[in-house]
């Protein structure tokens, strides 16, 4: 499977760039304590940060906010996942422990300000395109709505779009049974390389000690 940045995501967003995860022989279950405890002290750091200031101001928020704007959609009405967790964080509203692979997720999201996918690679056919949703495209989401994804920046397979810094689909997501696993971390533009890929191979490592398995990322820009 390989990934790639369609060109007309490239010349709306010309630093565009992903963290992209390959995982195999993984065990998804209930979270360790240890990532439990990081999750929700976390939150709480978050919430006493944010108390007086606007999440939108955050650099992180802000950079996603315009990227939304700049691919034609208004960040008021479809907020990047991140800045969603944000505002939920923000009203004490703190994300409960869903499973290892949502939690390690969630934590790296709001560590680093960007929008994380995570994907079971059973559930897709073909290579992978992150580019610009078309006006006739939808699909169900997490979020247990139907989702126009006009727009919207998308990850594409031979099936069509499975996700989005948005929200993802339910079509490929990770469950207890699931054992090999794309993570897509949607990065922040200014973001450079080596960054990048200290980023990417940070999470990697996390994810495998939690999960088991074997692990291999890479950084894919556009061209």
């Amino acid at each position: 499977m390989e990934i790639h940045i369609a060109k007309d995501l490239s010349e709306l967003i010309p630093n565009f760039k992903l963290g992209v995860i390959f995982y195999s022989g993984i065990n998804v279950g209930e979270s360790p304590q240890m990532l439990k405890g990081r999750l929700q002290l976390f939150q709480e750091s978050i919430f006493f940060d944010l108390e007086g200031s606007s999440v939108a101001e955050l650099e992180g928020l802000k950079e996603w906010r315009q990227i939304f704007k700049t691919t034609g959609k208004d960040p008021n009405r479809y907020r990047p996942s991140v800045e969603a967790l944000y505002r939920r964080i923000g009203k004490q509203n703190f994300l409960p422990s869903v499973q290892s692979a949502i939690d390690l997720n969630n934590f790296f999201s709001l560590q680093y300000q960007v929008p994380i996918g995570i994907y079971d690679t059973d559930q897709l056919k073909g290579d992978v395109s992150v580019r610009l949703g078309k006006s006739s495209e939808e699909y169900t989401g997490l979020n247990g709505r139907s989702n126009s994804l006009d727009k919207l920046i998308v990850s594409s397979d031979q099936l069509g779009p499975f996700g989005s810094p948005f929200v993802d689909s339910s079509r490929a997501s990770v469950s207890e049974t699931t054992t090999n696993a794309l993570q897509l971390i949607y990065l922040r533009p200014s973001t450079n390389y080596n960054d990048a890929q200290k980023l990417t191979e940070s999470l990697m490592k996390m994810f495998v000690q939690i999960h088991g398995g074997e692990g291999d990322f890479t950084i894919v820009e556009s061209v």
